[in-house]
């Protein structure tokens, strides 16, 4: 049975664009896959521990010399790499914060970076591959070729990078200017935000179609 996993990551709550699309793409998945089940998971509304002194090192230490916090660390670690290796397809809304990831992704893709469990200690192969992993982004400013910000966007260029210990592949969908209707220095941006969220959801809807569900 197709099993997707579903990650948001806004802390814009309803007025989430990348929270409005992530439902749009599931939204599409399930049409696409009568019967198939969802896992969902909040990072915006329900964040991971970042790594501390206290339990961070369990990665580089043996399981029968786990301190408690360590042991409890692991134990998460485990369970969100089980989350994604039920999974045939994940789709994670990823806003940009600060021309960065947010924290709670950061801690996510930490998380998953295991030696045994996500990645085999004596290839460095990754473990996880072979899944859809479809990002979908948020930028609230214009980020692309020739703008007075080109290059400044640092989630879409790291999360490739981050994650590839593992054999996930993020493919990105992109609504930029998303701050235009409510900044008003923006308000001249209007009409390429809208073309840009309208490409966006064009995208999401051309992902998965019945026929393509069952090829």
């Amino acid at each position: 049975m197709a099993h997707l996993l579903h990650i948001d990551a806004s802390i814009r709550g309803e007025h989430s664009v990348s929270r409005r699309l992530t439902a749009r793409a599931v939204e599409g998945w399930r049409a696409a896959h009568p019967g198939g089940t969802v896992t969902y998971r909040d990072l915006g509304r329900h964040p991971l521990p970042h790594f501390d002194e206290a339990g961070g090192l369990a990665r580089m230490v043996p399981a029968e010399q786990h301190t408690p916090a360590q042991a409890a660390s692991w134990a998460l670690t485990a369970q969100l790499i089980g989350e994604i290796r039920e999974a045939d397809t994940i789709v994670l809304g990823l806003p940009l914060y600060n021309f960065g990831v947010p924290s709670t992704v950061k801690a996510w893709v930490d998380h998953l970076i295991a030696p045994g469990l996500s990645t085999d200690p004596a290839t460095g192969t990754g473990l996880l591959g072979g899944r859809d992993f479809v990002v979908i982004a948020s930028r609230g400013g214009g980020y692309g070729e020739g703008t007075p910000r080109e290059g400044w966007d640092h989630a879409q260029s790291w999360l490739p990078h981050g994650i590839s210990m593992t054999g996930l592949e993020p493919r990105f969908i992109t609504a930029e200017l998303t701050l235009a209707e409510v900044q008003p220095a923006m308000a001249e941006l209007i009409p390429q935000a809208a073309e840009s969220l309208t490409a966006a959801q064009r995208a999401i809807d051309a992902l998965w179609t019945p026929a393509h569900a069952l090829a």
